[in-house]
């Protein structure tokens, strides 16, 4: 199948195109296209007008604010995979890109566009939410920050308001002595995600945050995961990691399926186990 007709609008600066997502009928905008464009061509989105925002130099701009990356919308998978970006994170973003989809699209798709789209499904969502991520939304009233763990609501839906973008994301760095570890389980390679578990532990601080993505809802997050390591984080984290709660937070969670909730507490476990290592 084929798009239904719409009109097509490049706006040259973000200002432009917040004034072009402020006109009449449905407005879609694209910021890579990797997702909105198969929408489009099965029909399951039929906007009236598509903003493209992909070349938008404003969006792509990239710096290390204090304490914080700030990473333009668009910019794509393969920069933070190729490390034309900085790193705070020490390497943990640019793994994570690398293991997005295949190598044609992620030289395509962008962080701002993967978050905007919110498929419960797709990896920065839940990497964001483990990394304590903040986003910038713009819109023609001006920009609100919005923490990643609030941003989703459910599938593919968002806190975005209408004529709101997503114009940035702004990154903690990451401590030295904090651990990280993400897993997700696809059937094949290249393909999104039926389970993910993304954690960021720091045995020092006694702290834990614990990501349970690709829940067919906005993920599961643990902010003080203490509980699942038997009330307290310390160094021996990975043997204390207790599968019995993670399964109990899962079944609360709304998750009945046995089997899928076993899926996702060996992924979770393997997470822990690689922040271990």
């Amino acid at each position: 199948m084929k798009p239904a007709p719409f009109a097509y609008e490049r706006p040259r600066d973000v200002a432009s195109a917040l004034a072009a997502m402020a006109g009449d009928g449905v407005i879609k905008i694209m910021a890579g296209g990797q997702s909105l464009g198969p929408m489009l061509n099965l029909r399951l989105v039929a906007p009236d007008t598509i903003v493209d925002i992909t070349g938008l130099a404003e969006l792509k701009h990239v710096e290390v604010a204090g304490d914080e990356l700030v990473i333009g919308a668009c910019v794509t998978h393969a920069d933070i995979e190729d490390g034309r970006i900085p790193d705070v994170t020490r390497g943990a973003m640019q793994r994570v890109a690398s293991a997005i989809a295949y190598r044609a699209v992620r030289n395509r798709g962008t962080v701002g566009g993967s978050l905007s789209h919110a498929d419960p499904s797709a990896d920065w969502v839940s990497t964001f939410a483990a990394l304590g991520a903040t986003l910038s939304l713009r819109s023609a009233s001006g920009v609100r920050r919005v923490a990643m763990k609030d941003f989703m609501l459910g599938a593919l839906e968002s806190v975005l308001q209408p004529g709101e973008m997503l114009e940035a994301v702004r990154v903690p760095v990451m401590s030295s002595s904090a651990r990280w570890g993400y897993v997700k389980s696809c059937r094949k390679t290249g393909e999104f995600a039926h389970a993910i578990g993304a954690v960021l532990i720091n045995p020092e601080a006694g702290k834990a945050r614990i990501v349970i993505g690709a829940v067919e809802a906005a993920p599961i997050i643990v902010e003080n995961a203490e509980e699942l390591f038997g009330g307290r984080i310390t160094s021996d984290f990975k043997s204390r990691f207790d599968a019995r709660v993670a399964d109990t937070l899962l079944s609360k969670a709304g998750m009945s399926d046995a089997a899928d909730r076993h899926i996702h507490v060996t992924i979770l476990r393997r997470a822990v186990a690689e922040a271990a290592a």
